[in-house]
Protein backbone atom coordinates (compact mmCIF):
# COMPACT_ATOMS: atom_id res chain seq x y z
CA UNK A 1 0.00 0.00 0.00
CA UNK A 2 3.23 2.66 -0.68
CA UNK A 3 1.02 3.81 -3.28
CA UNK A 4 -1.85 5.81 -0.79
CA UNK A 5 0.96 7.87 0.72
CA UNK A 6 2.72 8.81 -2.95
CA UNK A 7 -0.95 9.69 -4.30
CA UNK A 8 -1.65 11.60 -1.45
CA UNK A 9 1.78 13.61 -1.13
CA UNK A 10 1.27 14.25 -5.07
CA UNK A 11 -1.99 15.55 -4.48
CA UNK A 12 -0.37 18.16 -1.75
CA UNK A 13 2.01 19.15 -3.80
CA UNK A 14 -0.04 20.04 -6.57
CA UNK A 15 -2.47 22.67 -4.50
CA UNK A 16 0.85 24.00 -3.48
CA UNK A 17 1.88 25.08 -6.43
CA UNK A 18 0.25 27.45 -8.45
CA UNK A 19 -1.33 25.75 -11.66
CA UNK A 20 -0.81 25.84 -15.44
CA UNK A 21 -3.10 27.30 -18.01
CA UNK A 22 -5.16 26.14 -20.55
CA UNK A 23 -4.48 27.76 -24.39
CA UNK A 24 -7.60 28.50 -25.83
CA UNK A 25 -6.65 30.60 -28.93
CA UNK A 26 -4.33 32.98 -30.24
CA UNK A 27 -4.21 35.64 -32.57
CA UNK A 28 -1.81 36.84 -35.29
CA UNK A 29 -0.57 40.98 -34.15
CA UNK A 30 2.64 40.96 -37.44
CA UNK A 31 3.61 38.21 -39.80
CA UNK A 32 6.90 37.13 -39.62
CA UNK A 33 9.35 35.70 -42.75
CA UNK A 34 11.46 33.56 -40.52
CA UNK A 35 9.79 31.89 -37.42
CA UNK A 36 6.43 32.05 -35.68
CA UNK A 37 4.47 35.25 -36.16
CA UNK A 38 3.92 37.41 -33.14
CA UNK A 39 0.81 37.07 -31.47
CA UNK A 40 -2.09 37.42 -28.78
CA UNK A 41 -2.80 34.34 -26.93
CA UNK A 42 -5.67 33.99 -24.76
CA UNK A 43 -5.54 31.29 -21.44
CA UNK A 44 -7.84 30.35 -18.72
CA UNK A 45 -7.14 29.43 -15.47
CA UNK A 46 -8.89 28.33 -12.61
CA UNK A 47 -8.00 29.47 -8.99
CA UNK A 48 -6.95 26.50 -7.55
CA UNK A 49 -8.65 26.71 -3.72
CA UNK A 50 -11.59 28.28 -5.33
CA UNK A 51 -12.92 25.89 -8.49
CA UNK A 52 -16.02 27.96 -9.27
CA UNK A 53 -13.31 31.42 -10.34
CA UNK A 54 -11.97 31.02 -13.91
CA UNK A 55 -9.67 33.67 -15.12
CA UNK A 56 -8.71 34.93 -18.70
CA UNK A 57 -5.67 36.14 -19.40
CA UNK A 58 -4.67 37.16 -23.05
CA UNK A 59 -0.69 37.63 -23.38
CA UNK A 60 1.42 39.39 -26.15
CA UNK A 61 3.92 36.39 -27.31
CA UNK A 62 7.43 37.39 -29.25
CA UNK A 63 7.51 35.46 -32.74
CA UNK A 64 10.43 35.51 -35.31
CA UNK A 65 13.19 32.53 -34.82
CA UNK A 66 13.75 33.20 -31.85
CA UNK A 67 10.24 33.04 -30.34
CA UNK A 68 10.13 29.78 -32.63
CA UNK A 69 12.96 28.01 -30.43
CA UNK A 70 11.68 29.50 -27.06
CA UNK A 71 14.47 32.18 -26.69
CA UNK A 72 12.33 35.18 -26.97
CA UNK A 73 11.53 37.56 -23.97
CA UNK A 74 7.77 37.76 -23.94
CA UNK A 75 6.48 41.57 -22.99
CA UNK A 76 5.13 42.39 -20.19
CA UNK A 77 1.81 43.28 -22.15
CA UNK A 78 -1.11 41.31 -20.57
CA UNK A 79 -5.18 41.49 -19.80
CA UNK A 80 -7.00 39.81 -17.19
CA UNK A 81 -10.69 39.01 -16.17
CA UNK A 82 -12.16 36.77 -13.77
CA UNK A 83 -15.09 35.42 -13.24
CA UNK A 84 -17.38 33.35 -10.70
CA UNK A 85 -18.71 30.02 -13.36
CA UNK A 86 -20.44 28.21 -10.62
CA UNK A 87 -22.00 28.86 -7.22
CA UNK A 88 -18.86 29.86 -4.63
CA UNK A 89 -18.33 28.45 -1.48
CA UNK A 90 -15.02 30.01 -0.19
CA UNK A 91 -13.44 27.61 2.34
CA UNK A 92 -13.17 28.07 6.26
CA UNK A 93 -9.31 29.68 6.32
CA UNK A 94 -8.54 31.35 2.93
CA UNK A 95 -5.78 33.27 2.98
CA UNK A 96 -5.86 37.27 2.34
CA UNK A 97 -3.03 37.05 -0.42
CA UNK A 98 -2.25 33.76 -2.31
CA UNK A 99 -0.32 33.45 -5.68
CA UNK A 100 -2.54 31.27 -8.44
CA UNK A 101 -0.78 31.40 -11.34
CA UNK A 102 2.68 31.66 -12.69
CA UNK A 103 3.99 31.02 -16.12
CA UNK A 104 7.51 32.11 -17.57
CA UNK A 105 7.47 34.64 -20.04
CA UNK A 106 11.29 34.36 -20.88
CA UNK A 107 14.38 31.54 -20.47
CA UNK A 108 15.48 33.33 -17.48
CA UNK A 109 14.26 35.11 -14.84
CA UNK A 110 10.85 36.75 -16.14
CA UNK A 111 7.65 35.41 -15.06
CA UNK A 112 3.78 36.44 -15.17
CA UNK A 113 1.94 36.31 -11.84
CA UNK A 114 -1.11 36.36 -10.63
CA UNK A 115 -1.74 36.66 -7.10
CA UNK A 116 -5.45 36.27 -5.50
CA UNK A 117 -6.52 39.03 -2.94
CA UNK A 118 -9.01 38.50 -0.01
CA UNK A 119 -11.18 41.60 0.74
CA UNK A 120 -13.16 40.32 3.94
CA UNK A 121 -14.87 43.65 4.51
CA UNK A 122 -16.28 43.67 0.82
CA UNK A 123 -16.49 39.55 0.00
CA UNK A 124 -14.58 40.57 -2.97
CA UNK A 125 -11.81 38.47 -4.53
CA UNK A 126 -9.24 40.19 -5.88
CA UNK A 127 -6.79 38.98 -8.79
CA UNK A 128 -3.78 41.20 -9.95
CA UNK A 129 -1.64 40.24 -12.59
CA UNK A 130 2.02 41.74 -12.70
CA UNK A 131 5.04 40.68 -14.69
CA UNK A 132 7.94 39.82 -12.28
CA UNK A 133 11.45 40.24 -13.95
CA UNK A 134 14.52 39.75 -11.56
CA UNK A 135 17.05 42.82 -12.45
CA UNK A 136 14.02 45.40 -13.78
CA UNK A 137 10.51 44.47 -13.10
CA UNK A 138 7.10 46.24 -15.10
CA UNK A 139 4.82 48.17 -13.18
CA UNK A 140 2.37 47.01 -15.88
CA UNK A 141 -0.61 45.27 -14.54
CA UNK A 142 -3.98 44.30 -14.71
CA UNK A 143 -6.82 43.65 -12.15
CA UNK A 144 -10.13 41.62 -11.84
CA UNK A 145 -12.96 41.27 -9.21
CA UNK A 146 -15.17 38.78 -8.12
CA UNK A 147 -17.54 39.73 -5.69
CA UNK A 148 -19.37 36.70 -3.74
CA UNK A 149 -22.97 36.93 -3.51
Amino acid sequence: MRVLPVVLLAALLASAWPVRAEEIGCVTTEWKLLGANHKVCVNAFTDPEIPCVTCYMSQARTGGVSGAVGLAEDPSEFSLDCRQTCPVTLPPKLDTRRKVFSEGTSVLFKDTQVTRFFDKKRNALIYLAISRKIVSGSPKNSISTVVIR
